[in-house]
């Protein structure tokens, strides 16, 4: 599972896929038990995950699987049972200028993990130095942009516990966005992001790799790290410097210790539960019926959220450019096809969805026809406008002709006769997502398309869609986005760091040439610019429904089937409040431990 369900804040909106697995004499070796009794049996939650993390640096992190969500806290939280702000790191805030002056005011005594006082000074280093530096190549910067000419967020101290927020012009998701970035320690960072490496570079970039020695990591969430053991574990303790205590005035969290525990498989994560060796599994829909049977006898829940609000699909990879050696991402013929819309449509209405729901996900999943969570309130429906592809292999063949293809006997071929083949990547740790590799490629088969499938560990897997982009189509999804589209502004922004599709240049990456963007994709960003900027939200709602009707038809990512969100939770666990979009951790600062267990 993803840690973006664990404690989060409207800041989340991550990469999500998986890793690889290890062997049974790892998995023996990996056992929570061996260790309960070396750490005198302190009141801890253990918790699988199933990709190591890419980094510690936050700033730096597009992985879903990270250590970020116990290290830090938001200024501003969402509370995922009412979707009210309520403070976090802010004791207060105030909105002025018609919304586009935000005033925050910190807590008194914040500090931070290693006991320096956290200020004012931490959250304008985090904003100016890190996230707005040209220089660091962050993600978050991508849904600060404000308008077409890339206006971000003015940033200034008022006070040592005062910062001002203003903005040239309206911007819809302002307080949510400041308020939800982690602030990082400007003590322990503000010189490497002022220095550079013989390349030029900030070494902020290579500050707090995952060889870094965890304790050095500084936070400001309830609990700090202790221990990374790579393919093994992550251990977290309580941090004696965090701000929350309860009614009494006892500090929180009351769990003295978490763990995350890496099994990169989810069939190995399902063992690991059945066994008693963790407390909550993402339930996968293989397992579901067995857990379902045991629920009772063996003590724990398992929650239904309904439709996940991450998204599944497949997308090609549409790239003109080439690399710094003046080779082409993409095989130009195969980018030819790729880059027809009458292709991609076709891909779409051959896929069948519903035997992908009923046997990959064993019935428990909906189809997906949009990027945007089919709960938010702006989410377009079919009956507004949503292009929706049914299965439909005739016509899938019907407008693979119209594009100029054509059947050499049962192959399907281009205008100069090269065969259609293509490589789909995906990841190997998750079973659903092999067993609908699978079906994709018997389902093209049937138009005359041959898959080669390549399933890789996760950092493979995320190095060939951001690092080389030497791929041609590859399934994955996205996590963490909620009901608000600007969460994906690092997707469909033009120069969004997650605009895998049709990835450009990225700071401290090397150069790359004849990146041509489209018109269609040139109309996607304006609309995200312009629904940032409508404070309206009907006619907000309208903007968001005309971008949805510019996806489903130009298909960038074609849909697939959603998860339900089903996560068994041990019942020792008291205080439990689950929820779709917050899970059943969200509050994890005030979950306690029952006694007679």
């Amino acid at each position: 599972m993803s840690f973006a369900s664990i404690l989060p804040s409207i800041k989340r909106f991550r990469l999500l896929i998986i890793l690889a697995l290890i062997t049974a004499l790892v998995t023996v070796a990996c056992n929570p038990s061996n260790y309960q009794t070396q750490a005198a049996q302190v009141p801890q939650m253990i918790v699988a995950v199933l990709g190591e993390p890419s980094t510690f640096n936050s700033a730096l992190n597009e992985s879903a699987y990270s250590v970020f969500g116990p290290l830090y806290d938001s200024l501003i939280n969402e509370n995922p049972l009412t979707n009210e702000l309520e403070a976090g790191l802010a004791e207060s805030w105030q909105v002025l200028d018609n919304g586009q002056r935000v005033v925050i005011t910190l807590k008194k005594g914040l500090k931070w993990s290693d006991g320096k006082p956290m200020t004012a000074d931490d959250i304008v280093f985090s904003y100016n130095d890190i996230y707005l530096n040209p220089k660091i190549p962050t993600p978050t910067k991508d849904s600060l942009r404000i308008n077409e000419r890339g206006d971000t967020p003015k940033v200034r101290k008022i006070d040592d516990l005062k910062v001002e927020f203003t903005v040239p012009e309206p911007f819809a998701p302002f307080l949510r966005w400041v308020g939800g970035i982690t602030i990082l320690p400007a003590h322990a960072l503000k010189e490497s992001v002022h220095t550079t490496d013989s390349s030029g570079n900030p070494k902020f970039l290579t500050m707090w790799t995952t060889g870094t020695d965890p304790k050095e990591i500084i936070g400001n969430g309830p609990y700090v790290m202790e221990t990374y053991i790579p393919s093994q574990r992550v251990i977290f303790r309580r941090n004696p410097y965090y701000w929350r205590k309860d009614a009494q005035g006892n500090p929180q969290p009351y769990i003295e210790r978490l763990i995350f525990q890496i099994i990169e498989s989810t069939d190995n994560q399902l063992i690991s539960f059945r066994s008693g060796q963790l407390d909550n599994l993402e339930v996968p829909p293989e397992g579901f019926s067995l857990l379902k049977r045991e629920e009772k006898r063996a003590n724990f829940k398992i929650y239904n959220g309904g439709p996940d609000t991450s998204t599944t699909f497949i997308a090609f990879n549409l790239s003109k450019a080439k690399n710094a050696k003046g080779q082409p991402f993409v095989n130009p013929i195969k980018s030819r096809w790729f880059n027809k819309k009458e292709f991609r449509q076709a891909i779409a209405y051959a896929l069948d969805r519903e035997t992908m729901k009923t046997n990959a996900f064993r019935g428990l999943g909906e189809l997906q026809n949009s990027f945007v969570y089919v709960k938010s309130p702006y989410y377009l429906p079919p009956e507004k406008g949503l292009k929706v592809y049914n299965h439909d292999p005739e016509k899938a063949k019907k407008l693979l002709l119209q594009a100029g293809f054509k059947y050499n006997a049962n192959q399907l071929v281009d205008e100069d006769g090269n065969r259609v083949r293509f490589t789909l990547l995906t990841n190997a740790e998750r079973k659903v997502r092999g067993d609908m590799a699978a079906q994709i490629r018997q389902d093209l088969a049937k138009i005359g398309i041959q898959v080669d499938l390549q399933i890789l560990s996760f950092n493979a897997y995320l190095e060939k869609l951001k690092v080389t982009q030497d791929w041609d189509c590859y399934l994955g999804g996205f996590a963490g986005g909620g009901v608000e589209p600007h969460s994906a502004s690092n997707i469909w922004r033009i120069k969004g760091a997650s605009h895998a599709f049709n990835l450009g240049p990225q700071p401290g990456d090397p150069p790359i040439t004849g990146w041509v963007v489209s018109d269609w994709e040139k109309e996607i960003d304006r609309l995200y610019i312009k629904g940032a900027q409508e404070i309206d939200e009907n006619k907000r709602k309208e903007i968001y429904y005309e971008y949805q009707r510019i996806a489903s038809e130009q298909l960038p990512f074609i849909h697939l089937v959603e998860r339900l969100d089903l996560q068994a939770v041990r019942d020792r666990f008291q205080g439990i409040k689950y929820t779709a979009l917050g899970g059943p951790f969200w509050n994890l600062y005030e979950l306690k431990i029952a006694e007679d267990n």
